[in-house]
């Protein structure tokens, strides 16, 4: 067993001492506040917590011991690093797994994350026990998912009153298909860890070539044209949002805390795919180049032509840079309205797997979850009802966008996405704090390249019968 593992078991052995000491604490004050004490079973106790209280002494004299050790350690590696740049890392630093003991928030046991929301809540009211669990699960995180999390645990605490706490990993993993508009365009983004530091992410991006030409005679100059780049600042963003839980709501209520923090982190992931696609400035709609659609009385027929002509544009764009992984995003009425038309043309080229005399097909997947169908041309479509479906003079168009899947870039914290705090904050009002938020970034315009098909053609969508 390495360091890393050995301290991380002490503390949670620790944690389940100290549950058990606190245990024992509830227990002697309810037996010295009853009519008639149990003296016999109050020294009974008192000498059960004694005892622990030595053992944790002892353990917690051993952790630190070790952390010392581990710090020389880390100063040692450090140097060694300055000296030898090839150097291995100690042992401790890779990752290790919790397989012995079982874990405190499980999802066979607790799928819906009840009793973490319930812990969060309760011990910031003074909930020892709960604080305990916490504490065990803290360092359980940090053993299983290595000591990245111990970093983004550290980089929470923003003051001594608040506690940055980690979701468990199952929960964040749970979320991820989302309800209401949820972030389908975000899943099929190009994802990139979001780096531990900086409120910006920096990027080359060449703007000048160089050149080549033939030469005009023997021994004349060359072609030369130097070549020059800019950097490209992308602002790392914070999405979060809170709620206060009432006390009455805390002690009493069922499934209270669970509600609101899903609840949280639903609208969380939406913010993040709402931005992508709408944010001033940066969001898709306003760097994608547009193809404009006009018609009175717009038909599938008429609309699939800009199709082509969009990604056209996109493959100019990119050339070389492509990869050959285009995506279309559209509204979810506008993906239904293409699959009510009739038709009795159809491409006059053919495309793999797409079968002859059909404009495209609907792979029938619910919504966020991934590809919903292909077009004509074998471009898969991704629905997002974070599109805006009020733009154009008649504030009741929605639009499409076209491009390279690889070329749309999002960064996110690879720790832990969603970190919750509570905090006691409105005693006077016996209220507690939930908050829920995280950090991201993310370009569209490493390569202007995107497309969108918007005008008139694309206002809210008839639905006709044969």
């Amino acid at each position: 067993m390495n360091l890393v593992q050995l301290i991380a078991q002490l503390r949670g052995q620790m944690a389940t001492k100290l549950e058990q000491r606190n245990g024992i604490a509830t227990q002697l004050t309810e037996l010295r506040a009853a009519d008639t004490v149990d003296e016999a079973k109050v020294e009974e106790l008192r000498a059960q917590k004694a005892g622990l209280d030595a053992e944790l002494d002892q353990m917690q004299a051993r952790v630190k011991e070790l952390d010392e050790e581990k710090a020389r350690d880390d100063a040692a590696d450090r140097l060694s690093r300055e000296v030898n740049p090839g150097a291995q890392k100690p042992a401790y630093d890779k990752v290790a797994r919790v397989g012995a003991e079982e874990r405190t928030y499980r999802k066979d046991k607790d799928p819906k994350g009840v009793s973490f929301a319930r812990d969060v809540a309760s011990a910031f009211l003074g909930d020892y026990g709960a604080q305990a669990r916490l504490a065990r699960h803290s360092v359980e995180e940090e053993v299983e998912r290595g000591l990245a999390v111990q970093g983004a645990q550290e980089r929470a605490v923003g003051t001594g009153a608040f506690t940055g706490l980690v979701v468990p990993q199952y929960l964040v993993d749970m979320f991820a298909p989302m309800a209401t508009t949820g972030r389908p365009f975000a899943d099929a983004c190009e994802h990139h860890d979001l780096p531990p530091t900086g409120m910006t992410v920096n990027l080359g991006r060449g703007t000048t070539g160089t050149s080549v030409d033939d030469q005009a005679s023997e021994n004349a100059a060359v072609s030369e044209t130097d070549y020059d780049d800019t950097l490209l600042q992308i602002n790392v963003r914070t999405a979060a949002g809170q709620q206060t839980v009432s006390r009455q709501g805390v002690d009493r209520g069922l499934q209270v805390e669970d509600t609101i923090i899903r609840d949280l982190v639903k609208r969380y992931h939406a913010k993040v795919d709402s931005n992508l696609l709408n944010l001033a400035s940066t969001g898709l709609t306003n760097v994608a180049t547009a193809v404009t659609y006009t018609d009175a009385s717009p038909t599938v027929e008429e609309l699939y032509p800009k199709i082509p002509e969009g990604l056209s544009g996109v493959e100019a764009a990119l050339l070389d840079m492509a990869s050959g992984e285009n995506i279309a995003v559209m509204h979810s009425r506008r993906w239904y309205w293409m699959q009510n038309a009739m038709t009795t043309k159809w491409p006059v080229i053919s495309q793999p797997n797409i079968v002859e005399k059909t404009l495209g097909a609907n792979y029938a997947e619910r919504y966020g979850s991934g590809v919903r169908g292909v077009l004509p041309n074998g471009t898969p479509v991704i629905v997002d009802n974070n599109i805006a479906t009020n733009l154009g003079a008649g504030t009741n168009e929605d639009e499409i966008y076209l491009g390279d899947k690889n070329e749309f870039h999002l960064w996110e914290d690879p720790d832990a996405p969603l970190l919750i705090r509570a905090e006691q904050t409105k005693a006077a009002s016996l209220g507690v704090l939930l908050v829920v938020y995280g950090y991201y970034a993310f370009t569209h315009q490493r390569y202007a390249h995107a497309r969108k098909i918007a005008g008139t053609g694309l206002v809210t969508p008839t639905f006709t019968g044969v």
